[in-house]
């Protein structure tokens, strides 16, 4: 189930980047975690003439990092060498139809998987890691969504949340199905006790039944492929995240908050970080990996925005003022003791989706100017308990 640091490691890696009318940007960060498993790749061109598509994808490894690192590498080539791909070549470019597209995405996985299986150290035994996947690949007209596992991607339209993956987990009847059908069993709603994901790629202990074809095993490497027409209009924003992200905030919530983000904000990875750190406030104990990517109609930046959002930051410093000042001993009021306060007033405006956990580094970068010399020391676990009173203190713990 994992194991977890003393303290989480909040150093991020970010990439961004633009083309083909999209920009994105992408933040991960190992947080509680021992060893940081996520991977991810952002192509903006692709092979084969295939100049104005795009391929977006996050993997969630678990017992190590191998698989999924190997997936970043090898999922793009795979699909795109896929046969179902390779049938409509005209000559040295693709011309793939809708089919193509959808064929090729479930047997790039499919096979990715089983070469994958030949890997020395995988053959040997050494690894055993797995990895969950989820991509989309973006031509100029359509959106195709490649999902295996419990990564999930989402596609805000017309300024609400308009199409998600569904994650695979073992206690969803068709997964329970196919797993008691190869012998297996679900208990704490794990596979075997064991995995809390029913489809991945490698987690090749779990795809040993004889007798059971590839897709029919304890675990199966089979994506769930949708597709849905683009909206130049409309289409907004897509958001790729691995668990770490949808164990503590919802569709919703994660299309709130960033498209609150992006009428204040141009700097995406700047917002990919803030999704990361307050999802680690939230309680995340995973690691965390984003991509977002930002369609044409995606909100601009609003004067009437930023103006709200210094309001806030004018209100929460009034606050902190008031409450270190009215303390018998202000100089022993610490931060901890602030945000603790502040978790229990009804504080207008707060990013929605994200709520105080939003501002909680706004809120120490106003405590440290106005109080330099006092306690500020507090675990961001500490901080998750003070932000919200809903976060469930048995979450299952991801892979």
């Amino acid at each position: 189930m994992g194991a977890f640091l003393e303290k989480p490691k909040t150093d991020k890696h970010n990439e961004h980047g633009s083309g083909n009318g999209l920009r994105f940007g992408v933040s991960s960060m190992q947080g509680w975690r021992i060893e940081m498993e996520d991977a991810h790749s952002a192509v903006v061109g692709l092979p084969h003439g295939l100049k104005d598509w795009s391929f977006f994808a996050v993997y969630d490894g678990h017992a190590g990092a191998k698989v999924s690192a190997h997936c970043a590498e090898h999922l793009l080539p795979a699909i795109v060498n896929a046969e179902s791909f390779k049938s409509s070549m005209k000559g040295t470019q693709l011309c793939p139809t809708s089919d193509n597209v959808v064929h090729g995405v479930r047997e790039g996985f499919l096979v990715l998987d089983e070469t994958m299986r030949q890997l020395p150290e995988i053959q040997s035994g050494e690894d055993k890691s797995g990895s969950t996947a989820v991509c989309v690949l973006l031509s100029p007209m359509h959106i195709y969504f490649g999902n295996c596992g419990d990564s999930r991607a989402i596609l805000c339209r017309d300024r609400k949340l308009f199409f998600s993956t569904q994650d695979h987990k073992p206690v969803n009847p068709v997964e329970k199905d196919r797993i008691q059908k190869a012998g297996g069993s679900v208990m704490i709603q794990r596979v075997n006790g064991s995995l809390a994901v029913s489809r991945a790629l490698g987690d090749y202990e779990y795809k040993q039944v004889e007798g059971k074809g590839q897709c029919e095993q304890l675990v199966s490497p089979e994506p769930e492929v949708f597709m849905q027409e683009r909206d130049c209009e409309k289409d907004e924003f897509l958001v790729l995240a691995c668990d770490g992200v949808w164990d503590v905030m919802s569709n919703e919530d994660v299309c709130e908050f960033v498209s609150s983000r992006l009428a204040i904000c141009d700097n995406f990875e700047s917002i990919c970080n803030q999704l990361v750190d307050t999802c680690l406030y939230k309680g995340s104990r995973d690691n965390m990996s984003v991509v977002l990517v930002a369609f044409q109609g995606a909100p601009k930046l609003s004067k009437e925005a930023i103006d709200k959002e210094n309001e806030l930051d004018a209100l929460l410093e009034k606050r902190i003022q008031q409450i270190v000042e009215s303390g018998d001993n202000p100089e022993e009021v610490g931060l901890c003791d602030v945000i603790h306060l502040l978790a229990n007033e009804d504080i207008p405006s707060l990013p929605p989706g994200g709520g105080l956990c939003a501002k909680r580094s706004a809120i120490k970068s106003i405590f440290n100017r106005l109080y330099p010399n006092q306690n500020n020391d507090t675990e961001p676990v500490q901080q998750s308990y003070l932000f919200t009173s809903s976060m469930q203190s048995n979450r299952e713990e991801t892979l």
